[in-house]
């Protein structure tokens, strides 16, 4: 999976395999990027950090448009409300109240840990159109959670990938991952990724609930639950600028 976060997808139609034909490798991510995609999304969302003194709720909504732009305010705990966060192409700033001041958050710094969490800002900056960054290839089939899937490898690319590797499980009717493994160049496990609670939404199918585990953290992992979400809705343009962090 992308990240929570790292869930703002777009892709084009393909055509189906014939039945009993493995796909290739580009044709599911067509898939995956074609059943996730939308202009615009608005999502309303619960972050359940597990860590090792106990769990923590983050809520918050989202507003994107295509892959390039989103922008996301903090809603509680009261700590974190009134937080907000800006993705304009390959650039991310953030406000916080606290403190009265925006910052931009480059180089070193996206790799830290989102508010704690298993998801890091660098993260929140990869592109989501899988098929754009990655070629594919079906190594295998098996069962996840009693659905049959494509276990798809996958190799970047591009540059300046934050998981140049992956691995990810396609549900084989619902094209739609199921899990995910991210890796390093160096073929490293960093993180993994469940997605579950796929329900169809507006003609696609769509993970309501992800779990991240960050393996080289301690704790039980990120959860990151969708709320509620709607596709193709009207945002203003003025939600994707710097004055909006301040409002």
């Amino acid at each position: 999976m992308k990240n929570p976060i790292w869930f703002l997808l777009a892709g084009s139609l393909c055509a189906l395999p014939a039945q009993g034909q493995t796909p290739s490798g580009r044709e599911i991510l067509d898939r995956i990027d074609k059943n996730m995609a939308s202009e615009t999304r608005i999502v309303q969302s619960s972050m359940i950090v597990h860590g090792r003194r106990g769990s923590r709720t983050i809520e918050s909504k989202t507003w994107a448009q295509g892959t390039d732009r989103s922008f996301t305010e903090y809603l509680s705990p009261a700590r974190e409300r009134g937080t907000k966060m800006l993705k304009l192409e390959d650039q991310l700033w953030m406000y916080s109240p606290s403190t009265d001041r925006t910052i931009q958050i480059s180089g070193h710094m996206l790799r830290q840990s989102v508010m704690g969490s298993d998801l890091s800002y660098e993260d929140m900056m990869e592109n989501p159109e899988l098929a754009d960054d990655y070629e594919a290839r079906v190594s295998g089939s098996e069962t996840i959670d009693g659905r049959d899937c494509w276990v798809v490898d996958m190799t970047g690319v591009v540059g300046d990938l934050a998981y140049p590797l992956r691995k990810v499980w396609v549900d084989k009717s619902r094209w739609v991952p199921l899990k995910e493994e991210l890796f390093a160049r160096s073929g490293k496990l960093l993180k993994k990724i469940e997605l579950s609670d796929i329900r169809q939404i507006e003609g696609r199918w769509f993970p309501m609930r992800m779990r991240f585990k960050d393996v080289l953290k301690t704790g039980e992992g990120t959860e990151f639950i969708v709320d509620s979400i709607a596709f193709d809705v009207e945002i203003p343009e003025v939600t994707f600028t710097k004055a909006m962090l301040r409002r």
